[in-house]
């Protein structure tokens, strides 16, 4: 993701005209990106530290009454176009359904604002020496309660998405 020039609206509109190149009579298309650090520690010194980044991408087609869903995280403009053809040609193979369908532009909600649904915290992603210093202090917790002698493991994550 990082250094990743394509923001997730240009990938969408990528995914859309490669199946209107590939012959889907409707398309709607999704992409979604995250990141996740987790750092675990035992015996109060650090045992693993992770980091993950990830960008999923989702088509859908419509060939007449027919769909197909395609998903992938191959982000190249070759593999766009080869996830518009596979989903093209499983729609043609998939039965008729009389409920398939994108709704019609009347039903969609056009005025309203996305940010009053609070759907995103957009608080910085802490560095992994804060959450280092979060999962020692989470054991050290641990170890002060009555009976407890040994913590297996404590950790601190954040993730995004």
């Amino acid at each position: 993701m990082s250094g990743q020039s394509t923001s997730l609206p240009e990938f969408t509109e990528k995914l859309l005209s490669a199946a209107r190149l590939a012959g889907a009579d409707a398309a709607d298309a999704l992409a979604s990106m995250g990141s996740a650090i987790e750092i675990n520690v035992r015996s109060g010194v650090l045992e693993q530290a992770e980091r993950s980044e990830a960008m999923d991408l989702g088509l859908r087609v419509f060939i007449g009454q027919r769909q197909a869903v395609v998903s992938g995280s191959d982000l190249r403009d070759d593999t766009l176009s080869t996830m518009a053809e596979r989903a093209v040609a499983m729609a043609k193979e998939a039965p008729d359904d009389p409920y398939a369908g994108l709704a019609a532009p009347e039903q969609l909600a056009m005025d309203w604002n996305i940010e009053e649904l609070e759907l995103y915290d957009a608080q910085p992603e802490p560095s992994a020496a804060a959450l280092e210093a979060d999962a020692l202090a989470a054991e050290a917790a641990a170890l002060r309660v009555a009976g407890i002698e040994q913590v297996d493991a404590a950790s601190a994550s954040y993730g995004s998405g």
